[in-house]
């Protein structure tokens, strides 16, 4: 599915109704020809916009998987960069991609630094964390970085009602829903509870001073409205 190289529908079928660490560790060695890698237009676009607010000495990406997102911080960051994932697949395809990067299996729900790092970013991993979760994320992020650090990622805008997409992640949604009504073990992946307006409010609960720049690199939709918004939340120093 997706490309020759990729994974087969059974597979993802399996991954489906696996755990979420066990299911990513089926499918690591294959994660980067899926669509769900998050695309080098939006980490480029991300790195940009970072740029003009660096440079920055250490960097951290919360749940690396396999390691996109050093594609972000190893311009940016004159010192160490260092991933963190729960699944050691993942970790595996990092670590053979990044071999200079620092790799760290954990939890991030308890992430295990203490202001070590300046910019710290997360990409496509929201979705697997309830909203209840999201407080123990947060503040391990803020936990992590140093005074003055920055906590940065990308959040794209909402379909509108009328569009493919909406009625799209809508369904997916509620699919997930009901395959974790009668499945155990639960498999955590929803697209819809991730609203700005609640990225906002649980950032600020944790501590951050939060902006949400449009990210123009990725230009704006036919209505107008941003693309993606690159959320900054920024530790006080």
């Amino acid at each position: 599915m997706f490309s020759p190289q990729g994974p087969s529908l059974r597979e993802l079928a399996v991954q489906a109704l696996s755990s979420v660490e066990h299911g990513y560790d089926l499918l690591a060695p294959k994660f980067d020809r899926t669509p769900f890698r998050t695309s080098d237009v939006l980490l480029d676009a991300t790195a940009d916009a970072l740029r003009p607010l660096g440079p920055f000495g250490s960097g951290l990406d919360v749940c690396c998987g396999t390691g996109a997102g050093m594609r972000v911080l190893e311009p940016l960051c004159r010192e160490r960069t260092t991933g963190v994932d729960f699944s050691a697949g993942m970790l595996a395809q990092a670590r053979a991609s990044h071999p200079d990067a620092e790799w760290v299996q954990a939890d991030v729900r308890s992430l295990p630094f203490t202001d070590g790092f300046d910019l710290a970013v997360t990409f496509g991993a929201l979705g697997h964390f309830l909203p209840a979760e999201r407080p123990a994320l947060f503040a391990g992020v803020h936990r992590a970085l140093r005074p003055g650090g920055l906590f940065a990622f990308p959040i794209g805008g909402p379909p509108p009602v009328t569009s493919f997409w909406y009625w799209a992640l809508l369904g997916f949604d509620a699919a997930m829903r009901v395959r974790n009504a009668v499945w155990r073990p639960p498999f955590v992946m929803y697209y819809r509870t991730c609203p700005l307006q609640a990225m906002r409010d649980d950032l600020t609960a944790a501590g951050f001073t939060v902006t949400t720049p449009p990210l123009t690199g990725l230009g704006p939709r036919k209505d107008g409205a941003p693309r993606y918004r690159l959320v900054l939340a920024r530790k006080p120093g």
